[in-house]
C-alpha cells in the first residue's frame, strides 16, 4: 500500500489524529455537552422540603434570597430552590411537598445574582404558590 504524503491512507490517519484538536469534536466525544440536570430532562419535579435557607446574592448586589433545600422524590437528589416573590417563604414549611421548575437561566444555569440556585418553587402541597400569596387560596394541612 502507498504511504505517500497525499495517499488516501495517510490523509485518513491524519484526519483521525487531528480531529481531537477541534474543541467541538472533543466536547461531543467526551459527552461534555450534556449538562448535569437534576430533573433528568423533565420540566418539573416533585420533592420534599428539607430545610429553609437564605442565600446571599453575588456582588455588587446585597441581600439574602429566601430559598429552600428540596429532596426530589424521583431520584432522591437534593437541590436548592428559590421561593420567588415577596413573602412566599412564609407559606413553605419543612416536610411540605413542593413542585420545582427550572429558573430560566442561560443554558440551564443560575439566573441573576444567585450562586448555584437553578430552580424555583411553583406549588406547595398541591396549591399554587401565587394563589397562596395573593390570599385566594389557603394552604392544605397534611
Amino acid at each position: 500500500m502507498a504511504r505517500g504524503e497525499f495517499a488516501a491512507r495517510s490523509l485518513e490517519d491524519n484526519r483521525k489524529k487531528w480531529q481531537w484538536k477541534d474543541p467541538y469534536y472533543k466536547r461531543k466525544k467526551k459527552g461534555l455537552t450534556k449538562k448535569y440536570d437534576l430533573l433528568e430532562g423533565s420540566p418539573q419535579a416533585r420533592g420534599i422540603v428539607i430545610e429553609k435557607r437564605g442565600v446571599t446574592a453575588k456582588q455588587p448586589n446585597s441581600g439574602i434570597r429566601k430559598c429552600v433545600r428540596v429532596q426530589l422524590t424521583k431520584n432522591g437528589k437534593q437541590l436548592t430552590a428559590l421561593a420567588p416573590y415577596d413573602g412566599a417563604i412564609k407559606y413553605i414549611d419543612e416536610h411540605d411537598e413542593v413542585i420545582v421548575e427550572g429558573i430560566g437561566g442561560a443554558k440551564g444555569g443560575p439566573k441573576g445574582d444567585l450562586w448555584g440556585v437553578k430552580y424555583r418553587v411553583t406549588h406547595v402541597n398541591g396549591q399554587c404558590l401565587e394563589m397562596l400569596r395573593s390570599g385566594k387560596k389557603e394552604k392544605v394541612k397534611r
